[in-house]
């Protein structure tokens, strides 16, 4: 049975339940504009109620404060998270896709390269009328000159976003890694603090930003579930096993966590790649995390694509046999995905994964009658080996499904090495004003020596056979194209005519009118002259950009969609705040006067009415 001072107990538990009410709003209405603070709510009940054993049944005992609670749905939590990885790698995809477009075009891209052109074929025309000519000789050489300046420049710019990239890479495996320590000591916090029964709200607010942060970065995946008391598995001790991941491995685990590391590659995986371009590993276990696979998505993500995109153009194909070698085996690969010179990519030197395991190679040669490679290993395998590995597939590199750095470095080596190609042959199928016969005019410099390779090896009876340390065209590159020095030095051996037309003496003009259809009527690149070529790289960048900028505006609108979302749950509204706090002063100010009213009838009947 309550006792005669019972109503004052009520009153007293609904003073105390809407004071801590007030101070929660207040708390909100402080925090409006803190970064991802969560509404909070005090949760209110009734108090146990009293038996009476009277027919009137149980009396009510008043209103408690249960807990104070975040007013968050994970659900939206999850969809941001999702959403904002995508929104993070088409904006670093995009400007990505700008800056290799701000190279190509270099002002005006189309107009700056066809007036090189231009001005190029419009020298050798000049020849054409007078191929005596010593300053129309040393204006066309001149005017090539440009032409392969132009390249080398271009693929300056391209390493420098290729390093560029690289070195934000770095700094995002910093932030990942500072983020993942910072969410395991938050982790540690909440535990302490919620195995004493109380919410640890705004350290879960600081590891939920946290956590937004991350999502920008690298695909996440929460899970938290209750820890129950071992001997009694239906009891909740309060404490929490919190597990994070990235890209589906795990990052931090309740408090641990584990962290990532940048590695310089040992070897180049694309022959025109910048030195020192970094792999990620996971430091516990020296597994490489795979930022740039298909399922992974955000910021890390699109900087591996713009540095390492290679449109799934890598060297593949399948083992056929081994041979022993000088210092390793030796590894035959039939249906290579690349049969052409033109389009090879790889280093000379390099790692050949075969069966999903990685093997250094010091060279390889190719033969285009049987198409087929052969790798010279710096391992020596045994006989089990060699025949598990038979039949298996092989690729150098990764397939990475976008047009980054080295897919437009492929391209020009790909132009490049059909026009030195053809316009030496025509070249060198003549004389010189000497009477000597014609040299390659476009070679290869070598950049560590300053020698030049004049690809004395190429064979146009035999293709396409090669060695990759022998002077072929596969040493041509953007990097490194240049006009042989002999004619930089002396006009005279340009050639202008076939060896049986005229005397030495006298100069023609019989090859001059075939290389002239190099310009635009002899198929170099894609089914098109030299006069198309940048215009083919400008119309794939012009895609790759307007994709990029149209996924980012589609996720961007998904993206203010969701956060509305969740704002409209978690977020502070200052005239709900101000409803809510009116709403409990007066339920405050009630209490208070029934404890005034109270007070007053014990006063009465005590001091007023005894005997």
């Amino acid at each position: 049975m309550p006792s005669t001072f019972f109503g004052l107990t009520i009153a007293g538990s609904a003073l105390n339940t809407f004071h801590v009410a007030t101070n929660t709003v207040a708390n909100n209405i402080s925090n409006v504009n803190t970064k991802g603070y969560s509404r909070q709510e005090a949760v209110r009940v009734a108090a146990e109620a009293l038996r009476t054993n009277q027919r009137y049944g149980m009396v009510g005992s008043g209103v408690s404060t249960t807990e104070i609670i975040q007013k968050r749905d994970f659900y939206y939590d999850v969809k941001y998270w999702e959403n904002n990885a995508k929104v993070a790698m088409y904006d670093a995809k995009l400007y990505g896709a700008q800056q290799i477009e701000d190279y190509l075009e270099d002002g005006d891209s189309v107009k700056g390269f066809s007036a090189i052109l231009d001005e190029m074929f419009n020298a050798l025309d000049d020849v054409k009328g007078a191929a005596e000519d010593l300053d129309k000789r040393k204006a066309f050489i001149s005017k090539c000159q440009n032409f392969t300046n132009y390249f080398t420049s271009l693929n300056a710019g391209l390493i420098r976003i290729q390093e560029d990239f690289n070195q934000e890479i770095g700094t995002q495996v910093e932030q990942i890694n500072g983020i993942a320590q910072k969410i395991a000591l938050l982790n540690r916090q909440i535990n302490v603090i919620e195995l004493q029964g109380t919410n640890a709200n705004e350290l879960r607010d600081q590891r939920a930003l946290l956590v937004d942060q991350l999502s920008e970065l690298v695909p996440v995946q929460v899970t938290e579930s209750k820890v129950s008391n071992s001997n009694y598995p239906d009891m909740y001790t309060g404490g929490t096993n919190y597990i994070l991941k990235i890209n589906g491995q795990t990052l931090v685990e309740n408090f641990e966590y584990n962290t990532l590391e940048c590695r310089a590659r040992d070897y180049k995986v694309n022959g025109s790649d910048a030195d020192g371009l970094y792999d990620i590993y996971w430091t516990r276990n020296n597994v490489q995390f795979n930022a740039a696979g298909r399922s992974c998505t955000g910021r890390l993500k699109a900087l591996f694509d713009i540095r390492d995109g290679n449109n799934n153009e890598a060297f593949t194909g399948r083992v056929k046999g081994f041979e022993s070698g000088n210092g390793g085996d030796i590894v035959t690969i039939k249906n290579p995905s690349i049969t052409s010179v033109n389009q090879m990519t790889m280093d000379s030197e390099g790692v050949i994964t075969i069966n999903n395991r990685d093997f250094a190679y010091s060279g390889f040669e190719y033969d285009s009658k049987t198409q087929t490679y052969k790798f010279q290993l710096k391992t020596t395998l045994s006989e089990e080996e060699k025949k598990s590995l038979e039949e298996r597939s092989t690729i150098i590199g990764t397939q990475v499904d976008a047009m980054g750095v080295p897919y437009y470095q492929a391209q020009c080596n790909s132009f490049l090495r059909e026009f030195a190609k053809q316009y030496n042959e025509m070249h060198k199928s003549g004389v010189d004003l000497k009477g000597n016969d014609g040299i390659s005019f476009f070679v290869a410099e070598n950049l560590t020596d300053g020698t030049e390779w004049n690809f004395a090896d190429y064979d146009k009876e035999h293709g396409d056979t090669m060695t990759s340390s022998g002077n072929s065209y596969y040493l041509l590159t953007m990097a490194n194209i240049k006009v042989a020095d002999e004619l930089e030095h002396d006009p005279n051996y340009m050639v202008t005519m076939h060896k049986p037309d005229v005397p030495a003496d006298v100069a023609s003009q019989s090859i001059v009118e075939e290389m002239l259809k190099l310009k635009s009527d002899i198929i170099l690149f894609r089914g098109a002259g030299a006069d198309q070529f940048l215009s083919c790289l400008i119309g794939d960048n012009t895609v790759d950009t307007q994709k990029a900028k149209t996924l980012l505006e589609n996720y961007t609108n998904i993206n203010e969609t969701i956060i509305q979302k969740r704002m409209s749950i978690s977020g502070v509204d200052e005239d709900e705040e101000a409803l809510d706090m009116l709403k409990f002063q007066n339920s405050y100010n009630l209490a208070s006067r029934m404890i005034q009213t109270l007070t007053e009838m014990y006063n009465r009947l005590i001091l007023e009415t005894g005997v």
